[in-house]
């Protein structure tokens, strides 16, 4: 007979299946859209566009984030982590990979969307590919500093997932943290805040409001926001006074990134939603030439 694994410290039996349940509707409900994102935009020519490449990127990388999702569930199920210590590096290392090239894609789509709006300039295939791979190198270099060093990756509250070790606080931990949040939150912030913001005075000229301009920067705070506080927050006291299923929480509401994702940048978006309309039934887009942008 098999001895089921005792319960992580200061969880209850309920708290865990729900943290598991959470992790894995999350990971499937993501995982189906933005894979319907990159199916359509695959088998679907119309779609097949240098700013469309761009929300390919996002939807890659949120697939990454969703298998992660799914990794963790399914160890919350089993209540303790059955990879060990270099699967723990590598389930953390590939996280951050996938969540950082999510957050850069997202300001390379504010970018794009603010000289197709307020410039009228077109992108090429040569620098929306220069871009998404910018955006991908970028977070792997990152991403690869705590298996080096700076930083270190450790396992979840739960312990049963892998991430960022805040439990320290030390001087390692805070030099990598401010540069990691300049370089990978506020500044991608600030680039999808201008660019948005330039957008809505467009649009209020015009009167013509052709999405809804706050959306990605509120996803951006909204989801990545309650992490990057606790992950700060431990950098000048010692969050370890916070009950455990407290501090996963955060993770919990970074998971939902890849469906909120999926709604803004394809199925928002008037015309790749006809495209996805069109793989799933058969029925032609009225018009072929697509707009690339979110409606």
């Amino acid at each position: 007979m098999v001895t089921a694994h005792p319960l992580p410290e200061g969880f209850t039996e309920i708290e865990v299946f729900a943290i598991g349940t959470a992790l894995l509707v999350e990971a499937l409900l993501g995982f189906c859209l933005n894979g319907l994102t990159i199916i359509s935009f695959r088998k679907i020519k119309e779609l097949r566009t240098p700013s469309n490449l761009l929300v390919l990127s996002i939807a890659l990388a949120d697939c990454g984030i969703c298998i992660n999702a799914f990794i963790a569930a399914f160890s919350s199920f089993l209540r303790y982590w059955p990879y060990g210590s270099d699967g723990c590096q590598i389930h953390g290392f590939q996280g951050f990979l996938t969540a950082l090239a999510s957050i850069g894609s997202s300001a390379a789509v504010a970018w794009d969307r603010y000289h197709h709006y307020c410039t009228r300039s077109r992108l090429q295939w040569s620098t929306a590919a220069s871009m998404m791979v910018f955006a991908w190198l970028f977070a792997a270099f990152w991403s690869v500093m705590p298996l080096l060093g700076w930083g270190k990756y450790d396992y979840e509250p739960l312990r049963t997932c892998c991430t960022l070790d805040y439990s320290k606080g030390d001087r390692n931990y805070v030099t990598f943290l401010f540069a990691l949040s300049t370089f990978n939150f506020m500044i991608p912030g600030f680039i999808m805040m201008t660019a948005y913001q330039s957008i809505h005075q467009k649009f209020r000229k015009t009167g013509h409001f052709k999405f809804n301009t706050g959306l990605p920067l509120k996803t951006l705070v909204i989801c990545w926001g309650p992490y990057c506080l606790l992950c700060s927050y431990a950098a000048v006291e010692n969050v370890m006074f916070i009950p455990p299923k407290y501090r996963m929480i955060p993770a919990l509401i970074a998971k939902t990134v890849p469906t909120v994702d999926a709604f803004i940048y394809a199925l928002g978006n008037e015309n790749y939603r006809g495209g996805i309309w069109q793989f799933l039934t058969g029925q032609k887009i009225e018009k072929a030439e697509v707009d690339n942008k979110t409606k």
